[in-house]
């Protein structure tokens, strides 16, 4: 195998042939599991647990038959639910900014949000695609909401064309396909950034918290503990446990040491009706889209779901290089997880919800460290998000930010971060990866995995060997026309950094 071709795991490179796994395979789940009392360590039962786990795409995939809950699955599922609330509370309060909606707006969506996607995640990742990640939110799509408001976007229209789009992505298999063009280098950079632009925003936002409440000793004893345990738990082999004693570590310090905290959201359910959220009147106080919205969000709906594939690849990634050998029918399929996200998307836009939809970073990569699969995980996120949402109090606990924070690096960034060293420690794709980096510091990840995928598939950086085993087709056609659209895009709306928007409707 080269050097710069994506494994599809750590140590079974020739092991990457689904149907070998299969033949090997003489029995159903529920017949090849065993107690966990038949091996020697956790860590192997966790293994072969999912090693012999049969995924039934489209078919009904049932608890203890198809797939068991372990305790590890209430990790991902905790920092999952962490970074929901986090992230649609985000995008909420975006919107609510310049539409003129108050803070009730916000926790009443964030509720809302809470209870739709827990039924998602159960129909899709939990029964029917157990190899879609889980719907999560857009996060790099926040810093847009602004420009879209301003444009006059219509937050159903924008909803329901990212569905439609990202439909069409699915079928078309286009997010796959551009998965497969990127080699390790353009993947592990692009992991690099992220990780490291993750953690830096989340140690500024504790600091801002500290210096906000007048004790900026705080943030600084949370980072340094959280330091400690993280190395701890490395040398102990636990790093799956980093997100509930990071999260009990942080906030217990920062209360101790004087940190205002109170519960405040009563329990209580959020308005169901999707005409209470899309009156003139009521909820968005927006009323229904005219056609109209929809051609003033067209461009952005094109470059929210074009920026699907750098996050989906990411994440799926990051999964092969943590899962075992022969794990290859658990990953996390790309276009799966598009067709899942999209139906989430507009049936979300539809009832109301705030939400813009994503792989779902916070879940995978704490479940890929865990080493367990995505739907026992699913099923314990959605009862999660179900019980934060009614329960009231859970939701203040998540945004606070000694736990927020911490929850996010050690979770998620920083894992991120680990993965993107791990593929850029041989061969020539530390040219690849820095170019993403410096691409994505330009303009953003979107940007910077598009133009390396072409510099990379050209053969003008990284492994030659590998661009010139590539079709005219995968070399440069398919990497051009997706940098030309992406970047066409960005013009339009303005993204591209000292450029004007193209069009005079976008220049605010």
């Amino acid at each position: 195998m080269s050097n710069s071709q994506i494994p599809a795991s750590t140590t079974a490179a020739k092991n990457s042939d689904p149907s070998l796994h299969d033949s090997e395979l003489n029995g159903s789940y529920s017949e090849l599991h065993k107690p966990y009392s038949s091996f020697k360590s956790r860590d192997a039962y966790l293994k072969h647990e999912l090693q012999i786990m049969q995924p039934r795409r489209w078919r009904p995939n049932l608890p203890f038959r198809d797939y068991r809950f372990e305790f590890e699955d209430t990790i991902p599922a905790m920092a999952a639910t962490i970074g929901k609330v986090v992230m649609v509370g985000a995008i909420a309060a975006t919107f609510a900014g310049p539409l003129g909606l108050g803070e009730a707006f916000v926790l009443e969506n964030v509720r809302y949000e809470l209870l739709i996607v827990a039924l998602f995640v159960i129909l899709f990742s939990g029964f029917l695609l157990p190899t879609a990640n889980l719907a999560g939110t857009h996060g790099p799509l926040i810093p847009l909401i602004p420009i879209v408001v301003a444009a006059g976007g219509h937050p159903m229209a924008f909803g329901l064309l990212i569905g439609a789009f990202g439909l069409l992505l699915a079928i078309s298999k286009g997010g796959s396909l551009l998965a497969n063009l990127t080699s390790k280098g353009v993947c592990g950079g692009l992991l690099l950034y992220l990780g490291f632009i993750g953690t830096t925003s989340q140690v500024k936002n504790l600091f801002a918290w500290s210096e906000s409440i007048g004790m900026t000793h705080i943030a600084f004893t949370v980072i340094l503990c959280t330091i400690l345990l993280y190395a701890l738990l490395e040398h102990w082999q636990k790093r799956w446990l980093a997100v509930p004693l990071s999260c009990f570590l942080g906030g217990g310090i920062a209360f101790a040491m004087g940190a205002p905290f109170e519960f405040q959201t009563a329990p209580g359910l959020p308005n169901m009706s999707p005409m209470y959220w899309w009156g003139e009147n009521t909820g968005w106080m927006l009323g229904l889209p005219t056609i109209e919205s929809f051609i003033v969000v067209l461009p952005f709906a094109i470059l929210a779901v074009a920026m699907w594939s750098p996050d989906f690849l990411g994440h799926q990634v990051f999964q092969k290089i943590s899962y075992p050998k022969r794990t290859e029918r658990v990953l996390m399929d790309i276009d799966d997880t598009m067709v899942s996200a999209s139906f989430r998307q507009v049936a979300g836009s539809l009832l109301g919800g705030t939400n813009f939809a994503s792989s779902w970073g916070t879940y995978i990569v704490p479940a890929a460290i865990a080493k367990r699969p995505i739907p026992a995980g699913a099923v314990l996120t959605a009862l999660f998000c179900l019980v934060a949402g009614v329960w009231g109090y859970p939701m203040d606990l998540a945004i606070w930010e000694p736990v927020m924070c911490v929850a996010l690096i050690v979770g998620v960034f920083i894992p991120l971060l680990e993965a993107g060293m791990e593929m850029t420690r041989e061969g020539k794709t530390t040219q690849s990866a820095a170019i993403v980096v410096f691409a994505s510091a330009l303009v953003n990840p979107a940007f910077g995995w598009s133009l390396t995928l072409v510099l990379d598939n050209l053969g003008l950086i990284g492994s030659k060997e590998r661009s010139a085993s590539l079709t005219k087709m995968s070399r440069w056609i398919i990497p051009v026309v997706t940098f030309i659209v992406l970047t066409g895009v960005m013009a339009i709306v303005g993204m591209l950094p000292g450029i004007p928007a193209l069009l005079p409707g976008f220049r605010h």
